[in-house]
């Protein structure tokens, strides 16, 4: 008994909001699907991320391009097959960032940090890889194995068996290092600390130092209170120093302070799979009830919250038209009205404006 009445309790001491308790209202808006001004030769695949900088400029991680795969017996080497793009703020293409580059491989996510510095996320190569503004490699988290097993093997990166968790360890804990499993994002508090949602493979987060250095982790498989189901899909952190995780496989984003310690749990926005909190002294967050990809006729609306977890609003649904969404795994809100949403599956971004 007392295993179901621990996420009761939390909910009802620790102000999460159930999914009855509020209703959302729709918010107008207008949509450009075609904000990018790509090179003839350049085509967008499967966008993983988008973001901006503090100029306006526009960057975008998408599974496309080339892959470079060698054989070698039963085993196999890649690289590439996704690909950084950087736009000024009316979308003209500027230039290509890391091209080939040996992190690169299935694009996940992009993030700028305060000081304008380019963080990818990779999921396949287990790597989350920083660029300074110039475009130079600056640091990296992770570390991609030499080569995978063909045939794939297991469920893990690459088709690499996860590994059974320590005597210790709960499944999903996944080992107290930046040693990931299919990560899946990549956000920063005011002093500088990384956190990193370890994410397919992994149920848990982990924290770094502005410096790179590991400081925790916590998160294992399950549904209570700090346990995350599928996967820790999203994260953004909030001028306090509150992290938010996407939690789709128990339907809620749950809150955390900065040493991962619990603090409540938002649960009317569906199954969120992108979570994007804006800046300045008024913040709110954004998070996408993504429709599942093989799924084009449910959800795909994107909520807008209160970091307290109070609806605002919601916008959008699943399709494959204008102010249509099908599979959003990105959204950037720099601007709090100004979005930029990327599509996994409808291979594009759209730019949002909401009244």
């Amino acid at each position: 008994m007392k295993r179901f009445l621990l996420p009761l309790l939390a909910a009802t001491c620790l102000g999460a909001l159930p999914a009855a308790a509020q209703t959302a209202p729709e918010i107008a808006f207008d949509a450009v699907v075609d904000p990018l001004k790509l090179p003839d030769d350049i085509y967008l695949g499967e966008v993983g991320g988008v973001a901006t900088n503090s100029k306006g400029d526009i960057f975008v991680y998408t599974r496309t391009g080339h892959p470079t795969v060698s054989l070698g017996g039963a085993r196999a080497f890649a690289h590439g097959g996704s690909r950084l793009f950087q736009f000024d703020r009316t979308g003209k293409f500027v230039r290509e960032i890391g091209k080939d580059s040996y992190a690169f491989m299935f694009a996940q996510q992009v993030r700028i940090d305060p000081q304008d510095n380019i963080w990818i996320v990779d999921q396949m190569t287990n790597t989350v890889l920083k660029f300074d503004p110039e475009g130079r490699v600056a640091m990296i988290l992770g570390r991609k194995a030499e080569a995978i097993p063909v045939p794939a093997r297991g469920p893990g990166a690459g088709g690499v068996p996860n590994p059974p968790p320590a005597a210790n360890e709960l499944p999903g804990a996944g080992i107290p290092a930046d040693l990931f499993n299919r990560p899946t994002d990549v956000a920063f508090d005011s002093a500088g600390n990384i956190y990193v949602a370890d994410g397919v493979g992994n149920q848990r987060v982990a924290k770094f130092d502005k410096n790179g250095v590991f400081v925790k982790s916590w998160g294992s498989k399950g549904t209570e209170p700090g346990q995350f189901g599928t996967s820790t899909r999203a994260i953004a952190v909030d001028a306090q120093g509150n992290v938010y995780v996407a939690d789709p496989g128990n339907k809620r984003i749950q809150v955390f302070d900065s040493n991962g310690t619990f603090k409540t749990q938002i649960t009317n926005v569906g199954a969120p799979q992108a979570l994007c909190v804006t800046p300045g002294p008024n913040q709110v967050l954004y998070s996408s009830n993504s429709n599942p990809p093989n799924d084009i006729d449910v959800a795909g609306e994107i909520y807008k919250l209160k970091l307290d977890g109070t609806v605002i609003g919601k916008f959008g649904k699943a399709g494959r038209t204008a102010k249509e969404f099908n599979f959003v795994n990105a959204i950037d809100c720099r601007s709090e009205n100004d979005l930029y949403i990327g599509e996994i599956g409808n291979l594009r971004v759209q730019k949002v404006s909401l009244h």
